[in-house]
């Protein structure tokens, strides 16, 4: 089983190549740049560098939300390019799901927080039974504080990463109650790879799509289309 994933949720542009247990191929890039403007020119360079024939594979996974909405677009469209022109299925991978599975295997529970702006965060929690996946909170978008609270609740040690550690990790070392972690650098952003690795599962489970049908899950609405709406209705 050959997978391509693909994640431009974030700040990070990746992707990858997993075949059966192996990963054999991923590029991931966090600088200054566009998703428009590395995640093809990305792809290109790792199927050239893999030897890739595209149509040897058997599926294409893409984070499939939250996110950056331009971010998940772009994903989104490269993805869905890809599977309808090879004629092969494609996964979607919850983005913060994806992101939890970085730190397979973790002893503690596992929070993904990604900055959604205006104190919110895309997050979920998690945790690993040996490298069974079990989702304790399914990825949502809430305040800040609300999910602290409820790790706070339940009481076990937590292990934070993403892109929203930085934005919130003042707040988190003033409020959490509970011994905490950040995870390093290498495990800390969007990985097309955990994507690909979280996509072989679903594949085994036959949760595949047809290209045509894959919509991001944004979770929330755009900044514009709230706008929209406060002008529509006015003050309260």
């Amino acid at each position: 089983m050959k997978i391509l994933a693909i994640d431009s949720s974030g700040l990070v542009a990746s992707v990858a190549v997993i075949s059966d247990d192996n990963l054999l191929g991923e590029f991931t890039m966090n600088y200054k740049k566009t998703h428009s403007q590395t995640l093809l020119p990305m792809l290109d360079d790792m199927a050239k560098m893999i030897d890739l024939d595209l149509s040897t594979l058997d599926a294409i996974a893409v984070a499939g939300g939250p996110g950056s909405f331009t971010g998940l677009r772009i994903g989104s469209a490269t993805a869905k390019g890809l599977a309808l022109a090879l004629d092969k299925p494609l996964i979607s991978v919850p983005t913060v799901d994806a992101l939890a599975y970085n730190l397979c295997g973790h002893r503690d529970l596992v929070c993904p927080l990604m900055d959604a702006r205006r104190n919110q965060t895309y997050t979920g929690l998690y945790c690993f039974v040996g490298n069974q996946f079990q989702i304790i909170k399914e990825q949502c978008a809430v305040d800040i504080g609300a999910i602290l609270a409820e790790i706070n609740t339940i009481g076990r040690s937590v292990v934070f990463l993403g892109d929203g550690v930085p934005v919130f990790k003042d707040y988190i070392k003033e409020n959490i109650k509970v011994d905490y972690t950040f995870a390093p650098a290498h495990m800390n952003k969007q990985r097309a790879g955990a994507v690909a690795a979280l996509a072989s599962e679903y594949y085994a489970e036959g949760k595949l799509q047809d290209a045509k049908d894959h919509k991001p899950e944004y979770l929330r609405l755009s900044q514009a289309e709230r706008e929209r709406l406060e002008k529509e209705n006015g003050p309260d």
